[in-house]
């Protein structure tokens, strides 16, 4: 039997956004921008040069902004078309054909698991990946490509891992497991944000997942049985006794862009690369008396 490809990948948006507040009371977090880009377009792209082919997000209320950015906008084209502006054109039109894009709604905030299983009809009986609004990683190959990868030589789901200093690991996702270069891991378990007594290890979960079917199996399975949000974490640990997982610490720069300083630093390393103003922002960063 042939490997199934990874085609479709899952982002859920649903969240409120309020650790930017007021910034996200009338717009989605995922569109704050990197200079002149949303965050969720780098992560489009990320998919989009990884092999996907369809983008399902799953959305909240507060989200119609993030759909009109991949949508078509007949008098925003017809505008630059009149005045000869070819390459914003080209540009805004560049969006809508990047994938096929697909929008489920998840109708309670009930936890990360659950949003992924709200576009479980959508994916069907196929392997996907998941990213999460949050976790930006400048990376060549693009991180996702990185664990598409690690699945494809083992047929087996992969969680995308940064190293952080121990005393830090109460803020992350964290998982213990076995590894042979301390960059592959597998897994044995998964603890959400475990005290640093409680874990030797510091491989921290980043928002980046290759899933299989399965994994869907048990969140279905999970959701009435669990009091308050359905995780990632518990359908990790539900499959630790069924099957292989794998960890990938990824190679890149990872950014919290779900952090207002992790934000702040991918702007100013994306404005340093922007081919306009790139020199400019240089110039500036130099200019100033930072003691």
């Amino acid at each position: 039997m042939s490997k199934q490809p990874i085609r479709k990948a899952i982002l859920p948006v649903a969240g409120f956004g309020t650790r930017f507040l007021p910034a996200t009371k009338a717009q989605p977090k995922e569109m704050l921008p990197l200079v002149d880009t949303p965050v969720i377009q780098y992560l489009v792209e990320e998919a989009v040069n990884s092999g996907i082919e369809q983008i399902i997000f799953v959305t909240g209320r507060s989200k119609r902004a993030l759909e009109d950015h991949f949508d078509s906008h007949y008098e925003l084209e017809c505008l630059l078309e009149d005045k000869g502006k070819r390459e914003a054109l080209q540009e805004v039109q560049s969006l809508t054909n990047m994938a096929e894009f697909f929008y489920v709604r998840q109708k309670q905030p009930r936890g990360n698991g659950d949003a992924i299983l709200s576009a479980k009809n959508l994916v069907g009986n196929e392997p996907c990946a998941v990213l999460f609004g949050d976790d930006l990683v400048n990376a060549e190959p693009p991180a996702l490509q990185q664990l598409i990868n690690v699945y494809e030589q083992y047929e087996d789901p992969v969680i995308a891992l940064t190293s952080v200093p121990h005393q830090q690991v109460s803020k992350y996702g964290i998982v213990e497991g076995e590894t042979d270069d301390n960059t592959l891991f597998k897994l044995r378990d998964f603890k959400e944000k475990p005290d640093p007594t409680e874990t030797d290890s510091s491989q921290a979960v980043i928002g980046k997942y290759v899933i299989t079917p399965d994994f869907f199996d048990k969140l279905e399975d999970m959701k009435g049985s669990i009091e308050g949000e359905l995780g990632m974490d518990n359908a990790v640990n539900a499959l630790l006794g069924e099957r292989d997982l794998y960890g990938l610490e990824v190679e890149g720069t990872r950014y919290d862009c779900g952090d207002k300083l992790g934000y702040i630093q991918a702007t100013i390393d994306y404005a340093l690369k922007h081919e306009k103003i790139g020199d400019g922002v240089k110039d500036y960063l130099k200019s100033l008396n930072l003691d």
